[in-house]
């Protein structure tokens, strides 16, 4: 299984609440402002970025990045919350 981040930028888009009801089924947990992540597995960083690019609009900036280490500092959550 395989630890990911999910970054956007939405301040152009009118619609957010797709992405939103989509992160929610994912347990996802939220460690920035505009960044989340989760696990998942079976699948790949181009296939998650296709099925969440159906969710924003178009002019929505999003990464996903599949992570195998990472580092925080002063995160109410990180993904060992998950």
């Amino acid at each position: 299984m395989a630890l990911y981040f999910l970054t956007y930028d939405l301040s152009k888009s009118k619609n957010s609440q797709p992405l939103y009801d989509k992160l929610q089924k994912m347990d996802t947990i939220r460690i920035l402002k505009s960044t989340w992540c989760f696990y998942d597995d079976d699948t790949s960083v181009k296939d998650l970025r296709d099925q969440f690019k159906h969710l924003v609009d178009r002019d929505a900036e999003l990464m996903l990045a599949e992570v195998s280490d990472w580092a925080s500092l002063n995160l109410d959550r990180t993904p060992r919350d998950i």
